[in-house]
């Protein structure tokens, strides 16, 4: 291959200003995320309250903001006020979701000190359940949380010891309503209304809450876009975000296909925009509704049924822990680029999850904590994807694919800071060739490659593991060069590139 990808980046052509809700995650009640992942009362770390300060400070570093919680298909079986008040009375449940015994001992206020030590960046995304319980619980869980004092469920949420209110403001109508997986699985007539009802209530408590409506659970559904269209019929002056979610994994050892799942993605949130789009047309609306991208990942998901299914209750099991390569977290920092490059419809994101279940950080109980491959690709999209993002479009090389069809070699988008410098993210796609990247600047005023950081392997299934917790890590590069106003470099092969210019 000796063609060469180009775009070029002018500071008058962008997509849109990236919303620090892009770099979101989520902790459900599933697996070892909460117990034994954030949360270990006899870990050696652990502080007074029982979090793993190991973990919090590579929650830290990632650098994610909104964090949703507590599900996931767990919502649509949770009883929030098993979740507060204290510990040793709370109840213990049988989850429906993961044929598990969910014990309670962390909570709802646990979830909110535990945000609150992470940083002032992390915000509370709070999921209502719209599976097995309704309006009324809504209202409820929201002036627990939410309502200074008075009444009996704000005095109540004092009397548990929390004087000062939540102040959640980003809420979730349920979670995968479409999905014939989910307790409480409704159509999207009925899911539409039920969400509708349920938002008008808490607009009632509180006009400014942010109200997330479920769409589909993934562009492959059978009601997909039919769903978005009613649901939205019913809710669109009334929520704020339609949901999406996404995983992808490699099938068969199509690694060409999987190198290319941010094509499926980006085509993904287009017809959801459309869609909602086209709503709003029908309805007469000047109001545009947002995305929330609030599950994407990778995830070996084929693993999970026959993993679910042998479950007899346990309490906090090993599951979906998925051990990620070099070549899952290339796909990882693609499908990043894919939310960047749709950073003016796509204001909110979750990376699903944070520890242990599909999650850029690992555990193991009593011991160490380490980041997977995965992490390094968030945490340089968080620290340096804050700001404008300029319109990037490729010219170069492509390659054929089964599940995709023609894809570019070359992935890419810049994103412009507050100070003037740009960050160039880049995946190259090719398993065995480098490629050669030309960028051309247009009043930028940039002089010099600041650092190129590259994550890739000789061995792309190369992986961190508790023996091996530092085998994968990103490395520099030089050779990186401005001449004038265009950038110059080669991508190596396989690779998620950084590179900053100032």
């Amino acid at each position: 291959m000796t063609r060469t990808a180009r775009f070029a980046l002018d500071p008058a052509f962008t997509v849109g200003t990236v919303d620090p809700r892009l770099f979101g995650s989520f902790v459900e009640h599933l697996g070892r995320c909460v117990y034994t992942g954030i949360f270990e009362p006899d870990h050696p770390t652990a502080d007074e309250a029982g979090l793993r300060q190991d973990v919090l400070e590579l929650v830290r570093e990632l650098g994610v903001t909104a964090i949703r919680y507590p599900g996931g298909n767990f919502v649509s079986g949770y009883k929030w006020e098993d979740s507060v008040g204290p510990a040793e009375e709370r109840p213990r449940r049988l989850d429906l979701a993961w044929r598990t015994t969910e014990s309670n001992r962390f909570g709802l206020s646990e979830y909110i000190a535990f945000l609150k030590k992470v940083g002032p960046q992390a915000e509370p995304m709070m999921a209502v359940n719209l599976g097995t319980r309704g309006v009324a619980e809504a209202i409820e869980l929201q002036e627990y949380a939410n309502h200074p004092a008075g009444t009996e469920l704000s005095d109540r949420r004092i009397a548990h010891g929390d004087k000062d209110p939540f102040g959640i403001r980003l809420w979730c109508l349920g979670n995968e309503m479409d999905g014939p997986w989910q307790t409480g699985h409704k159509t999207a007539e009925e899911y539409g209304r039920l969400a509708a009802e349920t938002a008008r209530a808490m607009r009632q408590i509180d006009k400014h809450v942010e109200l997330v409506a479920c769409g589909s659970s993934g562009q492959g559904m059978d009601t997909f876009a039919e769903w978005e269209a009613k649901v939205l019929q019913e809710t669109y002056d009334l929520v704020d975000y339609i949901s999406l979610h996404a995983y992808y994994e490699e099938h068969d050892g199509d690694r060409d296909s999987f190198l290319a799942s941010a094509v499926d993605m980006e085509s993904f949130i287009e017809n959801v925009v459309a869609t909602c789009d086209h709503v709003g047309a029908r309805l007469k609306s000047k109001k545009k509704i947002n995305l929330s991208f609030d599950e994407w990942n990778v995830w070996y998901m084929s693993r999970t049924d026959a993993e679910v299914s042998a479950l007899d209750w346990p309490q906090a099991p090993r599951l979906l822990e998925d051990v990620y390569s070099v070549t899952d977290a290339v796909v990882f920092g693609s499908l990043l680029i894919a939310l960047l490059r749709h950073a003016d419809r796509v204001t909110v994101a979750c990376l699903a999850q944070l520890v242990n279940v599909i999650a850029p950080i690992m555990t193991e109980p009593g011991g160490p904590a380490w980041r997977q491959t995965t992490f390094f690709p968030f945490a340089a999209a968080s620290r340096y994807g804050r700001g404008e993002v300029l319109d990037v479009r490729m010219s170069g090389p492509t390659y054929d694919t089964k599940r995709h069809g023609t894809a570019d070699l070359l992935h890419a988008t810049a994103v412009r800071a507050e100070d003037g410098t740009v960050t160039v993210f880049a995946v190259n796609r090719s398993q065995t060739e480098s490629l050669p990247l030309e960028v051309v600047m247009h009043g930028l005023e940039l002089s010099e490659v600041v650092a190129h950081s590259v994550l890739a392997d000789a061995d792309p299934d190369a992986r961190n593991t508790l023996a091996e917790p530092e085998r994968v890590a990103p490395h520099q590069v030089t050779g990186t060069v401005l001449e004038g106003s265009t950038l110059k470099t080669t991508l190596e092969p396989l690779s998620w590139n950084v590179i900053r210019l100032g």
